[in-house]
């Protein structure tokens, strides 16, 4: 019998071709993990095995959409079928579209729903599968702040994002209730330099950009790699994505105006966008290697900060008792005064 505890560790990576899930390959490489790697680009995909060979992992590379449920099942058991079980499955693939709802097609409703939200749920069951029979195992859904929080120009992807969130609740109170070994860690992102930037559909008169401030993908990478290990309910990363979600819990009408007035811009730069090819229908780095980074790279941030929402919140629900206490202990006083 193999002893798991002396093989390398097995991880599957969605989105695994270009941007963050790149990113993460090379993270996990580098860490002797074993890699499967899931994408529609082949020449990305090529690439990113390459990277994670150079850095000391070995990779099954597995094109698929995850969109196609049974795509995403093939993949999964091929990677059983070749090192005998996957410890961590992480979720990072996505889709866009920049443009009002009203200039919105169904179908682009639909395929950026079918990427962002069920390509997380069917790597997540098809993870569930293999982790349930073999007693343990880690999720990881790569999410955003968007999960949140709303923003102009990008309905579909933050309303994919955010039904990704309810189907987490949904299944960890199913995991509590089977006292499962299963793990569940949702990681929230901040802007990222990456080329989707580069070849999400766009229908806007300027270039897209993130909004700032930006953060490079090995920055997050890094702090993915420490969540998979310790895998905490939530992650969130940057300041930036701390103000966007707990500034909407606390004032949603006012983050409303004030991405009203500064959400388009903030979206583009101010160069004209000009007619090209995008990865909505069909992947952009089939027949060429786009990498991990985008053309942000002056602008990008090399750390990154990570908060644990428990704690955040908790520390939030003193500093309200605390403030309450005191206000309660001004007016006593005065009245005793009185």
């Amino acid at each position: 019998m193999t002893d798991i505890s002396r093989t390398p560790r097995v991880a599957v990576i969605t989105g695994a071709s270009a941007g963050v899930g790149r990113a993460v390959a090379r993270e996990f490489a580098a860490h002797g993990w074993n890699l499967g790697l899931v994408a529609r680009g082949r020449a990305g995909l090529e690439g990113a095995r390459a990277d994670a060979e150079a850095r000391g992992g070995a990779a099954l590379v597995l094109p698929a959409d995850v969109a196609d449920a049974e795509a995403v099942e093939r993949a999964a058991q091929a990677v059983v079928d070749r090192w005998g079980r996957i410890d961590l499955w992480i979720n990072a693939a996505m889709a866009t579209v920049l443009a009002p709802v009203s200039d919105i097609t169904p179908d682009e409703f639909r395929r950026v729903t079918e990427v962002t939200y069920l390509g997380q749920v069917f790597g997540t069951q098809a993870a569930l599968r293999r982790m349930r029979a073999q007693g343990h195992g880690t999720i990881v859904s790569i999410g955003s702040a968007l999960a949140y929080r709303g923003i102009p120009l990008q309905a579909p992807y933050c309303a994919a994002k955010f039904a990704t969130r309810g189907f987490l609740d949904s299944l960890r109170t199913e995991l509590l209730h089977e006292n499962s070994l299963v793990r569940l860690t949702e990681i929230h992102l901040p802007a990222v330099n990456t080329p989707q930037f580069d070849w999400a559909r766009n229908k806007m008169p300027r270039k897209a950009q993130p909004v700032p401030p930006i953060h490079s993908p090995e920055a997050i990478a890094r702090a993915v790699h420490r969540a998979a290990l310790d895998a905490p309910r939530e992650v969130w990363l940057a300041g930036s994505a701390v103000k966007a979600i707990l500034g909407d819990a606390a004032a949603p009408a006012l983050v409303d105006r004030i991405l009203a007035r500064q959400g388009y811009r903030g979206q583009q730069t101010g160069q004209a966008a000009v007619p090209r090819p995008d990865n909505l229908f069909a992947p952009m780095d089939d027949m060429e290697d786009h990498g991990a980074s985008g053309r942000f790279g002056d602008e990008a941030r090399p750390h990154v900060s990570a908060f644990r929402p428990a704690r955040l919140r908790a520390g939030a629900a003193a500093i309200a008792c605390a403030v309450g206490y005191g206000i309660v202990r001004t007016m006593l006083g005065r009245a005793d005064r009185r």
